[in-house]
């Protein structure tokens, strides 16, 4: 969930990394559902279609594929160029996500509020994140990300995306009200677990996770992350840049190989989102 600072630069941000690293070979965890085919999603359509009646203002046409598309070459001509998370964000209704009020700007490459102080990312940012997940060795191997947790549900938006390219998703939500709203938006989705609590304790049950992504940045990232990340997961997050001035995304490979379990991180571009915290409101 990004914050509402003025417009920055177009996607992407040209700045040179920061770090850089080479993850290992994934473990046999990952080996294990390598080349499993993804099946598509097809509950989405009739979600989606319970949630038009519901929040769609009548006139606007924003269900047509055309729309969402129209936003898609936007992007491709900006420098997203995964066609999975193209596709992704081609088939997500982004409208049925934000207030009806908002529903006109939905597929502008911008944030909007969702109440309770939080966002609905843009579109650009959320499909560089997830396409940094695609590139992790282990989801190559398996053709898509396995099993994601999400720190910080917002209105359900990215959850819905997610989906779209995992098996499964567990996402995290602190604010009730947020959860809430969340969990009528994706009635349905069965395979998207939905849990209020504390996104800096992640989600221990359902451990481990081949993808963590966050919708929320902090000083460093917590512990109890990296504890759930499985060998060969990738997680990527908005944490604060090294100067101590602004975000930058980080993104952190688990690998397990003849010399032990490690953790490799690089730095990516400045990024803006809003702060992790901890408990629940």
């Amino acid at each position: 969930m990004t914050s509402l600072p003025p417009r920055p630069k177009r996607f992407p941000l040209s700045l040179d990394k920061l770090g850089s690293a080479r993850p290992g070979v994934p473990g046999a965890a990952a080996a294990a559902e390598a080349r499993e085919p993804l099946k598509p999603q097809g509950h989405w359509q009739q979600a989606a279609a319970i949630k038009a009646r519901q929040t769609t203002p009548i006139g606007l046409g924003l269900d047509s594929a055309g729309v969402r598309q129209r936003m898609v070459d936007r992007l491709r001509r900006e420098g997203l160029s995964d066609d999975r998370v193209l596709q992704a964000l081609a088939t997500v209704h982004r409208h049925h996500f934000v207030d009806s009020a908002l529903a006109t700007q939905a597929y502008e490459d911008t944030s909007l509020p969702i109440g309770h102080g939080q966002t609905i990312s843009k579109p650009s940012v959320v499909g560089r994140m997830m396409a940094l997940m695609l590139e992790a060795p282990g989801a190559r191997q398996r053709g898509h990300l396995g099993k994601v947790l999400e720190i910080g549900t917002g209105c359900g938006y990215q959850a819905a995306l997610l989906m779209q390219l995992s098996r499964q998703v567990v996402s995290v939500e602190r604010l009730k009200p947020l959860h809430d709203k969340a969990r009528a938006n994706l009635v349905g989705h069965h395979q998207i677990r939905l849990v209020y609590g504390d996104g800096m304790l992640g989600h221990r049950p359902s451990a481990p996770y081949d993808s963590i992504i966050s919708a929320a940045g902090g000083d460093d990232i917590p512990q109890a992350w990296l504890d759930q990340l499985a060998p060969g997961g990738r997680l990527v997050a908005p944490m604060t840049a090294p100067s101590g001035r602004g975000q930058v995304l980080v993104l952190i490979d688990h690998v397990r190989d003849a010399a032990g379990s490690r953790f490799l991180r690089s730095l990516h571009e400045a990024v803006l989102f809003v702060p992790l915290k901890s408990g629940v409101l």
